[in-house]
């Protein structure tokens, strides 16, 4: 009788070609995902090399990372230094070696880590590698996904494999109902809060439990997302009928008879009742609320509705010392009421809360409202050109335009700062996007991380602001 198994286990089996002699396993990689900014690298040091792409049916290009996401962009409207090069370079590569582009242009384009599971490019149980550190985001399906550099991402264009060593496992439990504006973006930065930035290095993670359970599939994401932020190789969550109602349909999955034999198997892919894993955390969410960060790690977070705590408090004399770095770079106090905290800019956005779910939740909070006139700059950027185009059917772009924001086309855009586009110097800004390190979103910016609803409150408030408190 085969031992217990966890579904990292039979994820990892099931694509192992062979286990090498210095004890690394070489996996074989289903897909790869390039976008501009390492696919151009990427494709010039493959060719460079005498090499080609092994089967160009199974990767795909996609623009995401360097382009412009203002209204009527193009290649030469970016702001990123050398971006229209990197553009040009991506798509001249993608050409030559025959694979499938999500152009400029293409309604499938979008942030890699949305546009990718929306056109069913990845699968339950399939493996995939993209040279971006939040390509785990996909596990939220059930895949193993991860993020890899761009010498690992040539050696999977060329051979269809990746050798890796082999990580410990984590089960993260999250059990409870959450409470009212409580998302999984709230869920995810209390786990972070709790055990860490550096928590789970070493680990891949499978999130289980009945909150999870009970979560739709863009929540899963945004929980695989942030794996990345505690330090985890990457996650999963097992896949169930959620996920295949999800996935039924798209324009890459399967159809017909064979669907029908993909459902089977991906509804194989749990991990076995007694599968032993190599750490468990427990997290219980029933009196969770809302959380905002406070500092320049996603481990300093609280309740939106508390105090920015003091770092005496913390036994670990280099997280104290960090502590304190953070709130002299946040220019905040140890005991200041976050309602107090005023903001200057709201972004909503990113592969972490920019999917269609995301967008109705922040817009649900400024229906009929408009934003506090001390926000100098209020911009949505849709996670896709689809979600764009259905948050447009349902109206949602006009309550955001009503209520003072700029509505954009897809992209990563201020979710990291590349040099180009940026918020008023020092500003602080409410987003909703997965980093808040000093300078992550542009030279001396101060980001508080929330989820959609919060920061929508809080651009109508202009401080940071408890969702719960406006009446939807």
């Amino acid at each position: 009788m085969n031992a217990p198994q966890t579904l990292f286990a039979k994820l990892w089996d099931a694509h192992r070609v062979a286990t090498l002699d210095d004890g690394a396993d070489l996996l074989h990689i289903d897909r790869v995902v390039l976008h501009e900014r390492a696919g151009a690298i990427c494709m010039r040091q493959l060719a460079k090399a005498g090499r080609s792409v092994y089967d160009p049916a199974q990767v795909f290009g996609i623009m995401d990372h360097v382009l412009d996401t203002r209204p009527g962009r193009s290649e030469a409207t970016t702001l990123i230094p050398n971006g229209q090069q990197f553009i040009e370079a991506f798509r001249a590569a993608a050409n030559a070696a025959g694979f499938s582009m999500f152009d400029l242009g293409d309604e499938r384009q979008g942030i890699a880590h949305v546009s990718m599971p929306e056109q069913g490019v990845v699968l339950p149980g399939m493996s995939l590698v993209c040279a971006d550190s939040h390509t785990g985001t996909i596990g939220g399906l059930g895949a193993l996904a991860w993020g890899v550099g761009v010498s690992e991402l040539e050696h999977a264009l060329a051979t269809q494999t990746i050798a890796i060593a082999r990580p410990l496992t984590m089960r993260v439990t999250i059990e409870g109902d959450s409470g009212a504006a409580v998302t999984a973006k709230d869920i995810v930065l209390r786990l972070i809060g709790q055990i860490g930035a550096s928590g789970a290095v070493g680990y891949m993670v499978e999130y289980a439990g009945s909150a999870v359970r009970a979560m739709s599939i863009e929540g899963r994401m945004t929980l695989c997302n942030m794996a990345v932020e505690f330090g985890a190789w990457s996650a999963v969550v097992a896949p169930d009928a959620v996920t295949l109602a999800w996935v039924a349909g798209r324009p890459f999955a399967p159809s017909g008879a064979m669907w029908d034999r993909a459902a089977e198997t991906w509804q194989d892919l749990q991990s076995d009742d007694d599968a032993v894993f190599d750490r468990e955390v427990h997290l219980e969410i029933a009196a969770l609320v809302p959380q905002v960060s406070w500092g320049t790690s996603p481990q300093h977070v609280a309740p939106v509705d508390g105090i920015v705590p003091h770092p005496d408090a913390i036994g670990d004399p280099v997280a104290r010392g960090a502590a304190e770095a953070a709130l002299r770079y946040m220019d905040l106090a140890p005991g200041q009421r976050l309602a107090d905290v005023p903001i200057d800019a709201v972004f909503i956005g990113s592969c972490t809360n920019a999917r269609l779910s995301d967008l109705r939740a922040a817009a649900a909070v400024l229906r009929g409202r408009r934003i506090a006139a001390t926000i100098g700059k209020a911009i949505v950027v849709p996670g896709s050109s689809e979600v764009k185009r259905q948050a447009e059917a349902e109206g949602l772009d006009i309550i955001f335009r009503d209520a003072g924001f700029e509505w954009r086309e897809s992209g990563c855009s201020l979710c990291f700062f590349g040099g180009g586009e940026g918020f008023a110097p020092g500003a602080r800004v409410a987003s909703t996007t997965n980093r808040n390190f000093e300078n992550r979103q542009g030279p001396g910016i101060r980001t508080h991380l929330m989820s959609p609803a919060t920061a929508a409150a809080s651009a109508l408030s202009g401080r940071l602001a408890d969702p719960r408190k406006v009446s939807i």
